[in-house]
């Protein structure tokens, strides 16, 4: 069992070429500005502000490297902030490109998504890229506190049909308040570096 509330921020990267070499393996979470990632991760690794939380969307824009143990946890930027500049998006597309396509060591990646709306056209694209890809991974629904039961219902059945034509994707209900779904990640994360 990985003894999660070791790890220790490690190096971020803002560039391409900072990219360091792939020598363990990599769990990486991927998900949209304003979805909950940096909340996520605090409430996996049992720390309060080892990912830092943003009061506005878009404020993580560099692969951040996180070890812990015989892995690293990598936390992408943030996608689909209407408010950053077409430069910086194409500036973090890049990066993520790179990221993916330099035979790195990955094993799993967490898509996060915000289990109250419907899958945003980065989310599908990603999931997409992921799958032809073949690069395993799970899709967490967060912020499930925010809904009550019938909401909450009504959201799980339709993003069961927004995701239905990847295949068949393992979905976590989340949520950063009352800790929903946090052990389910990290006997996920365990099974997988096992």
């Amino acid at each position: 069992m990985l003894n999660f509330q070791a790890a220790k921020f490690e190096f971020c990267v803002g560039e391409p070429q900072q990219l360091p070499i792939s020598d363990c393996v990599e769990i990486v979470f991927s998900g949209r500005s304003n979805v909950g990632k940096s909340s996520f991760i605090n409430k996996i690794l049992n720390r309060k502000s080892l990912a830092r939380v943003g009061k506005r969307p878009g404020k993580t824009v560099t692969i951040n490297f996180y070890k812990l143990e015989k892995l690293r946890l990598v936390d992408m930027p943030g996608y689909g902030y209407a408010k950053v500049a077409f430069s910086e998006k194409i500036r973090w597309a890049g990066l993520v490109e790179k990221y993916f396509n330099s035979g790195r060591k990955i094993i799993l990646v967490l898509q996060i998504v915000d289990l109250r709306h419907p899958l945003s056209k980065q989310d599908i694209d990603m999931i997409n890229y992921l799958t032809i890809r073949e690069i395993p991974f799970i899709i967490v629904a967060t912020k499930a506190d925010k809904l009550n039961k019938s909401e909450r219902i009504t959201r799980e059945s339709e993003l069961k049909k927004e995701i239905e034509r990847f295949g068949n994707i393992e979905v976590v209900i989340f949520s950063s308040v009352t800790g929903e779904g946090s052990d389910k990640i990290r006997s996920i994360i365990d099974e997988t570096v096992i």
